[in-house]
């Protein structure tokens, strides 16, 4: 399915409504100006395999440019607009865009980027009416308006390309083949994995409330809500309470979420928690980053057994799934595999027993992706000796019935005196002290230890920053996990370098000390 099955038999349903204005586009607007634009790129000169950038803040229009090169045979590239004009041109360029389509909010890099980008063919931007013209691009609305809202004859099926969010070093675009079939043949989708589980059909009202450039909002909300006829409420941007209000007023079934929006909303006093209905609510999904034993043991008492969490990557390589009553008989893990086999490896490649630590794959034949432009990063994510087998470089172990546990990422793994030390434990103990508004736990030097453990810390609002906190926290750490797990010195800071998806930008943080 896609919209253009429920264009015909439910034209007038919401397929997208903002939680904050109420704007609404129906699966009617969604089908015809996704048409539209796709016969404006074709007669531009756009074929399959070309690639289409999109530069948006949260805005229902995203979801036309979306769905546009999907039934065009395009690669689609949603580029975070947090990033500076130059890290966007970069990744404008290297994913080989020959169109791009901008919100007029976002006019300043837009501007900014035009000189930088040479090789696009076609800039279109969104809402000029509102925002205000955009120089060197055309008014998106003005350029459909005289093209034909009939699909056209042949209407291949495109793929995101997306961006990794660049923790480590700068953005690598993730580049999987085209799929060998139509917009509306059957065929291998995100519907196969997760439609039937979380129980997706024309009845979901699915909120959205983080940005739609990350891979999970854009796939669910379009390659799911969208592909089985459901409402996506998107919200404009993250806030704990208005997420609360907005399953009330909106009724509200499905949601998906990352741990610190958990962390937010634990944290809002019990009144305002209380407040609203979330009865609608049906399943609450989470991922993107590892949730600690107790924020997640919490959401689950609040919440109930609707909790329901997915561990994957941008490379879609593999999935591992668990439902709250697992999660409850096994605290921490990220459950079993649900597509493809995972495979935990040594550091030469040797495959590890059961429980012991080490990096892990995914073995499965379809997850033949790329990091375009980088061969070597490309090679390195592939099993020496099996070339079926792919990491994206977390650690982690599986016991005995196979539930995954994971303890960081590799690249993050700090080794002091020879004990590898993963920062996640810490960070996930820290981040419940109540004088704890965020935290990051990294590796820095130590002459002789080669590394030592510091924590460095935002406070909550009206904690006391200082020699007292510092030594408030450390023995927090040391009365719940290992003496030499506790860090060693802690730093305070206003803010931590995070991603609007909530990932810590530890290359940042990592760089003021190294």
């Amino acid at each position: 399915m896609y919209p253009g099955t429920y264009a015909r038999t439910t034209p007038d349903k919401p397929a997208v409504v903002m939680a904050g204005s109420g704007r609404t586009v129906t699966y009617r607007e969604l089908d015809e100006n996704s048409v539209r634009l796709a016969r404006l790129l074709a007669d531009a000169g756009l074929r399959r395999g070309d690639g289409l950038a999109l530069l948006s803040d949260n805005n229902p229009r995203c979801f036309e440019v979306y769905w546009a090169a999907l039934r065009s045979g395009l690669y689609v590239t949603a580029v975070n607009h947090h990033l500076s004009a130059g890290e966007i041109a970069y990744i404008v360029n290297d994913c080989g865009a020959r169109a791009l389509v901008a919100a007029a909010s976002l006019r300043g890099l837009a501007e900014a980027i035009v000189a930088e980008t040479p090789g696009v063919e076609v800039r279109l931007a969104f809402d000029q009416s509102a925002d205000g013209p955009v120089a060197g691009h055309a008014d998106y609305a003005d350029a459909l308006k005289g093209v034909s809202a009939e699909p056209l004859a042949e209407q291949p099926c495109g793929a995101d390309m997306l961006y990794s969010s660049g923790t480590t070093g700068m953005p690598k675009g993730i580049r999987g083949a085209l799929p060998e079939r139509q917009i509306d043949d059957p065929g291998e989708t995100l519907v196969s994995v997760f439609g039937a589980l979380y129980g997706f059909d024309e009845s979901t009202v699915y909120l959205s409330p983080a940005p739609v450039y990350h891979a999970a909002p854009l796939r669910f909300a379009a390659g799911i809500v969208h592909r089985t006829g459901g409402t996506v409420v998107m919200m404009e941007r993250f806030d704990a309470e208005r997420a609360l209000a907005a399953i009330e007023e909106h009724r509200v079934t499905h949601s998906q979420w990352v741990p610190t929006m958990f962390v937010r909303a634990l944290k809002l006093p019990a009144e305002v928690r209380e407040r609203y209905d979330l009865s609608s609510l049906k399943v609450a999904i989470h991922a993107a980053a590892p949730c600690p034993v107790e924020v997640k043991r919490a959401m689950i008492d609040w919440w109930g057994p609707i909790l329901q969490e997915y561990y994957a990557a941008t490379e879609a390589n593999g999935v591992t799934l668990i439902d709250a009553a697992q999660w409850l008989a096994k605290p921490g893990s990220v459950g079993r595999a649900g597509l493809g086999v995972i495979r935990i490896c040594g550091d030469e490649g040797e495959e590890l027993p059961t429980g012991e630590t080490g990096t892990v794959y995914f073995e499965r034949e379809e997850a033949q992706f790329e990091y375009h432009g980088d061969p070597e990063k490309t090679r390195a994510a592939r099993h020496p000796r099996h070339p079926t087998w792919t990491t994206t470089g977390d650690v982690g172990y599986v016991d005995d019935e196979g539930f995954l546990f994971l303890t960081d990422r590799k690249a993050f793994m700090i080794i002091s005196g020879g004990v590898n030390i993963y920062p996640q434990e810490i960070e996930n103990v820290l981040a419940l002290h109540p004088k704890v508004h965020d935290v990051a736990v990294i590796g820095v030097p130590d002459e002789e230890m080669g590394e030592q453990v510091k924590a460095v810390v935002q406070p909550a609002a009206g904690a006391v920053p200082g020699g007292e906190l510092e030594r408030e926290l450390v023995e927090f750490v040391r009365s719940r996990i290992a003496h030499y797990k506790a860090p060693r010195s802690v730093d305070f800071v206003d803010e931590l370098p995070r991603t609007p998806t909530g990932k810590l930008v530890k290359r940042i943080l990592k760089a003021r000390y190294v």
